[in-house]
Parts: C-alpha cells; sequence; structure tokens
C-alpha cells in the first residue's frame, strides 16, 4: 500500500505524544539499548454497550512500522524543542540516534475485520523496548479509531437487515483524514459504499451520491428539477422527494418516471431525507406500485442509527437502502474506543527468557494481564466461537479445556471438546511487512462471516449476552502471585 493512503501519517516519526520521545531519550540514556519489551493493545469494555468489536485498522500497521523514520526536518524541530526549565528538550547524541532510526519490531495482530473482546490482546508489539515505546501513539491513533467505526457500521448494516447502507458522513467527519478513515473502517464494517470519492479512489470502494436539495432549489419548480436530473444523469437517477413537500414530490417523481420509461430508461430510487420516515416510505411505496412502478427504490437518511433504523423496520417501513452519515462518522453516543497499549513482558536482551509485568492500579478495571500473549479462539463444530483464552506458553499447565474468568477468580468456563486456533497472526517481522496483509474487501468478507457466526444473544443491542474471555489456568495463577508479590504478601 503507497502512502497515497492519507490515513497512514507521513510524518509518522512524529505523529506521537511528547513523552514517548522523552521517554525514548530516557532509555537511550540508561544503558536500556538491549532492553526488550512486549506491548498489547486492548480495549476493557465493548463500545456502543454492545456484545463485540470489529478489530480495523490492522491492515495499514504494517506500513506505519515500515515507514517510522525521523527525517531531516523532523530532526531539526526536535532540535528545537525547549525544557521548561530550560536548555534543548533532546540532546545531540540521542538526536544522533532518531536520525539513523530503523525499526526492528515484530508485530502480531487479529486479522482485519474479525471480532474482538475486552482485555484481550488485539496487537501484540515486540522488539526493542525503545521502539515499542516510540510506535505506541501512532499505533492506537490508527487502531482506536477505526475499531470504534468498523464496529459501529456492523451494528448499523446489522440493523439494516440486508438492505444497502452507504456512508454520507464525510461532511461531519473530523477533518479530511477522519473521512477517509471513517469510509475505509465503514466499508470493512459493512457498508456497501460512501460518498467519499476520494476514499473510493484510494481504496477502491463503491462511491455513490446523486443530487442534493440545493439541486431542486436552483430551478424555477420541483418537476423542472426532476426532469433536468433525469436527463443529465439517467443511469444514476435517484431524486430527493423533501425539499418542499414530500406527497407533492411523489407525484412529480412519478411523472418523470413515467418520462423516463418512455425515453428507454428507469428512474433508479427516490430518497426521503426528512419527516416521519416510517409514514413516508409506506405512502410513497403505496404511490408507486400504484402508478406501475414497483421497480423504484426506496432511500432514506437523516441522523440515522442502528436503533433508528431497527424502530423503522419493526413499523413494516418498506425502505430498500440507507444513508448513515453523522452518527456513523463520529460515533455516537461513544466518541472513542479507549483502546490502551501496555507492557506485559521484558528481558534484557534476545538471548534472555521474558519476565512477565502487570499492572495493578487503584482502579481494578486498569489491572493488566502479564506475560508473552496469544489468543486462543475455541468453536464448535458449525463455526461458532465459543470463547477465547488468553495464554502465555511459558507457564501454560497443559490444561486447554478450562479458563478462568478475567476479572472474577471464582468464575470458569468449560471449553473442552471445542477446536481452537491461534487468534494472532505476524504481519511484521524485523520491521518489515511480511506478505500477507489482507485487502480490505478481504477484512469485509471476513466480518461478515464473523458476524453472521456470532450468538445472536451476543449481537442483540440491549443487554447483549457477554463473550466469554479468559485466562489459561497457569497465566491466571501467574497473575496471582506477581499481584501478591507487587503488594508484598
Amino acid at each position: 500500500m503507497a502512502l497515497t493512503d492519507r490515513t497512514v501519517p507521513t510524518d509518522v516519526a512524529l505523529n506521537t505524544d511528547l513523552y514517548e520521545l522523552t521517554m525514548a531519550q530516557g532509555f537511550f540514556e540508561s544503558g536500556l539499548m538491549d532492553a526488550q519489551g512486549c506491548f498489547n493493545v486492548f480495549f476493557r469494555e465493548n463500545p456502543f454497550g454492545g456484545g463485540y468489536a470489529v478489530a480495523c485498522g490492522i491492515g495499514q500497521i504494517a506500513e506505519l512500522v515500515q515507514n517510522m523514520r525521523f527525517d531531516d526536518e523532523s530532526i531539526s524541530y526536535l532540535a528545537s524543542v525547549k525544557a521548561p526549565g530550560g536548555g534543548p528538550m533532546f540532546r545531540a547524541a540521542f538526536l544522533d540516534y532518531l536520525r539513523d532510526f530503523r525499526p526492528h519490531l515484530d508485530v502480531w495482530a487479529v486479522p482485519e475485520g474479525d471480532l474482538v473482546f475486552p482485555r484481550e490482546p488485539m496487537v501484540r508489539v515486540q522488539g526493542p523496548i525503545i521502539e515499542c515505546q516510540l510506535l505506541e501513539t501512532a499505533l492506537l491513533n490508527l487502531v482506536n479509531f477505526q475499531t470504534l467505526v468498523a464496529t459501529k457500521a456492523a451494528r448499523v448494516v446489522y440493523a439494516a437487515e440486508g438492505h444497502p447502507v452507504s456512508d454520507f458522513g464525510l461532511r461531519r467527519a473530523q477533518g479530511h483524514d477522519g473521512g477517509l478513515a471513517v469510509a475505509r473502517a465503514s466499508f470493512i464494517g459493512g457498508c456497501a459504499s460512501t460518498s467519499n470519492v476520494l476514499a473510493g479512489k484510494i481504496y477502491g470502494i463503491p462511491v455513490f451520491g446523486t443530487h442534493a436539495h440545493s439541486w431542486v432549489m436552483a430551478f424555477p419548480t420541483e418537476i423542472d428539477a426532476f426532469r433536468a436530473f433525469a436527463k443529465s444523469s439517467p443511469k444514476n437517477c435517484c431524486l430527493l422527494l423533501d425539499t418542499y413537500d414530500v406527497h407533492q414530490g411523489i407525484q412529480n417523481a412519478i411523472v418523470v418516471a413515467k418520462e423516463m420509461e418512455d425515453a428507454g430508461e428507469r428512474l433508479s430510487a427516490i430518497r426521503i431525507d426528512s419527516g416521519d420516515l416510517a409514514r413516508l416510505s409506506k405512502d410513497t411505496r403505496t404511490a408507486f406500485d400504484e402508478a406501475g412502478l414497483p421497480y423504484v427504490k426506496i432511500s432514506v437518511s437523516n441522523d440515522l442509527d442502528e436503533y433508528t433504523i431497527q424502530s423503522l423496520f419493526a413499523q413494516g417501513a418498506p425502505i430498500d437502502s440507507f444513508g448513515v452519515g453523522t452518527k456513523l462518522a463520529t460515533c455516537d453516543p461513544q466518541p472513542a474506543l479507549g483502546g490502551v497499549y501496555k507492557l506485559s513482558a521484558t528481558r534484557a536482551s534476545n538471548d534472555e527468557p521474558w519476565r512477565p509485568v502487570m499492572k495493578l492500579s487503584e482502579q481494578v478495571y486498569k489491572r493488566t494481564i502479564p506475560g508473552v500473549q496469544r489468543v486462543l479462539r475455541f468453536r464448535d463444530a458449525s463455526g461458532v466461537p465459543m470463547g477465547d483464552m488468553i495464554v502465555d506458553d511459558a507457564v501454560d499447565t497443559g490444561e486447554r479445556g478450562c479458563m478462568i474468568d478475567l476479572i472474577d477468580a471464582i468464575a470458569t468456563y468449560r471449553l473442552k471438546g471445542y477446536e481452537s486456533q491461534d487468534l494472532l497472526t505476524q504481519i511484521v517481522a524485523d520491521g518489515e511487512p511480511l506478505d500477507n496483509q489482507n485487502s480490505i474487501g478481504e477484512a469485509r468478507a471476513r466480518c461478515k462471516e464473523a458476524i453472521m457466526h456470532l450468538d445472536p444473544a451476543t449481537k442483540r443491542f440491549l443487554n447483549p449476552q457477554i463473550y466469554p474471555v479468559g485466562l489459561e489456568r497457569g497465566l491466571a495463577d501467574l497473575r496471582q502471585r506477581l499481584a501478591s508479590e507487587e503488594r508484598g504478601e
């Protein structure tokens, strides 16, 4: 993937928080250049109060790592940064190190588009701890937002019950790069198209759009506007009915549809962008059917989300497609995923075994899991996922039929008899991408299949069933022992 993909910043190295660089300088000056770290990216709660999340942004990680470089302009800028107490923030020897920097990291990740659940690693980064630290912010920036958008899109698409959903969110997105990220992630999450033309060019996503209210208002009458658009775009004719009055718009659209038939063309669809969408869509369907135009589709928009779409179908609305904008692009009502990047193991050099570490914290939900973690996903014979077990081979007891709940050490899950597979696959080796990168089309297909196989109780919007995620017994015992040691028990 070329760097024409603007959701991967070209200034990768400086797309970071300052403390990543101050820590890196500290590692450099503390003689820890050979020290190794293992970091995990995870989130603590499912977004939107749902039962799952869709891993997204993964397909851009390899390029992100590969392009971590500090050019002369970046070095000059860092040399100019002053410390609050006076003098330069960064010293010459450290800047020389950055000037010659090339990452030697190894990265494992959940395949893009697959489902992920709270507290399990969706990305694992290993390598020199100084390099792992420099990657943190850019990686989280990439994965957090796109995972949130893909999850929102998947929920909207699920509510749409197989009817096409188009991303209309560009004008409400957080900047042009945010708009590109929304288009990419929403397509992986299941949207059929986007209004974003640049995203169509970069990613090959189908683009969709016809006309706005301003088109209708630019002509003397509504029917004049409809006739002009039908003449200009006979193969892409969707007429917007609610500029003035929907019911009059219906009649005008029927007239133009008949005129298009006489010219050997067909009106593709109409769109309603305001009002009682359930009632108006029923009125529209009845009118077009009675006029002998059953092939004309009904599309709706206007601040839609998964709940509104679900409600429209519950009311029997005969809607064929949806344009979803603001609430998809802004991930309403949750503005951030809250994904974190935490150190779970260290070692002095490549020749030594890993030493598991964990964060205790004053808040229980912020406590981490130690070790070099893998995730095993267990499935039944029909492919339905039954639970995810976090393991560390260094402390494996060999018992894989039972796992301990992540929060409640008394609760256990029986998984014996189910087939398991590793969820994380390596995508970067020694700083270079491996030849197993997926296209966004493959990620989209993976998302569709994963959601299809997920238990409906986990997919429901209200009080979803909690998908089991736990620790292999040996890892659970290690976590408890480390916690006791840190407390001095």
